[in-house]
C-alpha cells in the first residue's frame, strides 16, 4: 500500500472497495469463530456448569465492547479524515488521544470489574451452583480487558488508514494462540499447572498481549505510518479538544449497541415463553443471521472509512459514489449470502440443532426474516456515510426508535396474533422501516448539508 494515499483517490472505486472489504469480512468472521471455539473447549473439557459460568460473562462483555467499539468508531472517522488530508501528524494526534482514553478508561473498568465482580454477578442473577466458577473467570477476564481494548482500538485505527490486511493477520494469530493455549491450560498438559475455568481467560490475555507485541514489531519493520515508535508514543496524552470530538462521535454508537442488546434480552424473554425448542431454534437462527450480518456490517464500516477519507481529502463530491458502491456491494454480497441461506437452510439449521422438529421450526423462522437483512445492510450504510461527516445523533435516534417503537412492541403484538413466527415478522418490519427512515434522512436532510472535515 503506498504511503499517504487515500483509498478514494483511485479510479476503480468498486475494485479498491472490494480489496479492502474482503479482509474486513474475514476478520469479523474469525472473531466470531474464536468465541465459538472457546465455548467448545470449555464445554467438551469441563462440562455444562462451566459453559453456564462462562456464558454469564457475555452481557458484561457486551457493555465493555459497547464502550470500546464506540470509541473505535469515533477514532476511525477522524483518522480517516486526517489520512484523507494526508496529514500524518494529525493522524498521530488522534491515535495518541484515543489510546490515552482507552488506557485510562480501560484500566478503571478493569479495576472496578475485578473489585465488584461478585456484586455484578449477583445482580445478573447468576445461579449459586456456578458462582464459584463464574467469579474467578469474570475477574480474570476483567483484569485482562485493557489488552483487548487496545487491540480493538489499534486494529480499527489501522483500517482507518486503509490497511485491512494487518488486522486480519492479527485476528488469525489471536485465534491460533487461543486454540493452542486454552486446552493446554485447562487440562495442564506439558507440565503446566491445571488452571480449569480461568484457563480461557488467561489464554485470551496471553493471545492479545502476544499479538500487540507482534503488531509493534511488524509495523516498525514495515515502516508503517502508524508504527508505535517514540514519536507516536509521545502523543499518548490528554488532548482536550480531540477527546471531545472523539467522544461526540463515539457515545451514540455505544448507546445504540446497548439499546440493541437490551432489546435482544427482551425478545429472548418473549421467545423463552414458547419453551426450550423455540429457544434452541432462536439460537440457531441467530447464529446464521450473524454470519450474514457480518458482511453487511463490514460493507458499512468500509463505506464509513472511504467516506471519511474522501471528506478529509476535500472530495465530498465522491460521497455519492461511495454510497452507490457500498449499496451495490450490499445487494451482491449480502444478497448472494441470503440466497444461499434460503437454498441450504435445512443444512444450516442442522449444524446447530439435532432435533428434526426444531430444524423445521428454525427453517420457518429463517424464511421469515432472511430477506430483510438486505434492508438492515442498506440502513447501516446510510448511517455510516453520515457518521463519516460527523452526523451521528439523528441516525442513532432513528435506529433506537426502530428498536423501541417498532421491533419490541411489534414482537409483543405479533406474537399474540401469530405466535412464535410473529416475533420474526417484527424483526423484518423493523429492518425495513429503519432502512426507509435512514434513507429518507440521508436523501432529504443530510445531503443538503455542507460537508467539512472535523479536524
Amino acid at each position: 500500500m503506498p504511503h499517504h494515499q487515500p483509498l478514494v483517490s483511485q479510479q476503480k472505486l468498486w475494485k479498491t472497495f472490494l480489496v479492502f472489504l474482503l479482509p474486513l469480512i474475514a476478520t469479523n468472521i474469525l472473531q466470531n469463530l474464536s468465541g465459538t471455539i472457546n465455548t467448545i473447549f470449555v464445554g467438551q473439557m469441563m462440562g455444562v456448569k462451566a459453559i453456564a459460568a462462562v456464558a454469564v460473562f457475555f452481557p458484561i462483555l457486551f457493555c465493555l465492547l459497547a464502550f470500546v467499539i464506540g470509541l473505535s468508531s469515533g477514532a476511525t472517522v477522524l483518522v480517516g479524515q486526517a489520512w484523507g488530508a494526508q496529514n500524518i501528524e494529525k493522524v498521530r494526534y488522534v491515535v495518541g488521544s484515543t489510546l490515552f482514553m482507552t488506557l485510562t478508561g480501560g484500566s478503571m473498568i478493569a479495576l472496578l470489574g475485578v473489585l465488584f465482580a461478585k456484586h455484578i454477578l449477583l445482580a445478573l442473577g447468576t445461579a449459586p451452583d456456578v458462582m464459584h466458577l463464574s467469579l474467578p473467570f469474570v475477574q480474570w477476564m476483567m483484569a485482562g480487558s485493557p489488552l483487548l481494548f487496545i487491540y480493538i482500538i489499534y486494529t480499527s485505527i489501522l483500517r482507518g488508514v486503509g490497511d485491512s490486511t494487518t488486522p486480519l493477520i492479527a485476528s488469525g494469530m489471536t485465534i491460533l494462540i487461543g486454540v493452542l493455549v486454552t486446552p493446554v491450560l485447562i487440562a495442564g498438559y506439558f507440565g503446566f499447572p491445571k488452571m480449569g475455568i480461568i484457563a480461557p481467560a488467561i489464554a485470551t490475555a496471553v493471545g492479545y498481549l502476544a499479538v500487540l507485541v507482534f503488531l509493534a514489531m511488524y509495523l516498525n519493520k514495515k515502516d508503517h505510518p502508524l508504527k508505535p515508535d517514540r514519536h507516536l508514543l509521545s502523543h499518548i496524552r490528554h488532548h482536550p479538544e480531540l477527546s471531545r470530538i472523539i467522544l461526540r462521535l463515539s457515545i451514540p454508537t455505544g448507546v445504540q449497541m446497548v439499546t440493541t442488546s437490551v432489546a435482544g434480552l427482551v425478545i429472548v424473554g418473549l421467545v423463552n415463553r414458547y419453551g426450550s425448542h423455540a429457544t434452541a431454534a432462536y439460537g440457531a437462527v441467530n447464529q446464521v443471521l450473524n454470519y450474514i450480518q457480518f458482511p453487511a456490517l463490514s460493507i458499512s464500516i468500509a463505506a464509513s472509512i472511504f467516506a471519511a477519507q474522501a471528506i478529509g481529502a476535500g472530495k465530498s463530491d465522491l460521497l455519492n459514489k461511495v454510497t452507490r458502491t457500498a449499496l451495490g456491494m450490499n445487494i451482491v454480497i449480502t444478497g448472494g449470502l441470503v440466497a444461499l441461506a434460503y437454498l441450504f437452510s435445512k443444512y444450516l439449521m442442522a449444524l446447530f440443532i439435532t432435533d428434526p422438529t426444531v430444524v423445521v421450526l428454525g427453517q420457518q423462522l429463517l424464511f421469515i426474516v432472511l430477506w430483510s437483512i438486505l434492508f438492515f445492510g442498506a440502513s447501516a450504510i446510510f448511517a455510516s456515510i453520515m457518521r463519516a461527516s460527523g452526523t451521528v445523533t439523528l441516525p442513532m435516534l432513528i435506529n433506537i426508535a426502530a428498536i423501541l417503537l417498532i421491533e419490541v412492541p411489534c414482537a409483543y403484538l405479533f406474537s399474540r396474533w401469530w405466535g412464535l413466527q410473529g416475533i420474526w415478522y417484527a424483526y423484518a418490519l423493523a429492518f425495513v422501516i429503519l432502512c426507509i427512515m435512514q434513507g429518507l434522512y440521508y436523501q432529504f436532510v443530510w445531503k443538503k448539508k455542507t460537508v467539512t472535515a472535523l479536524i
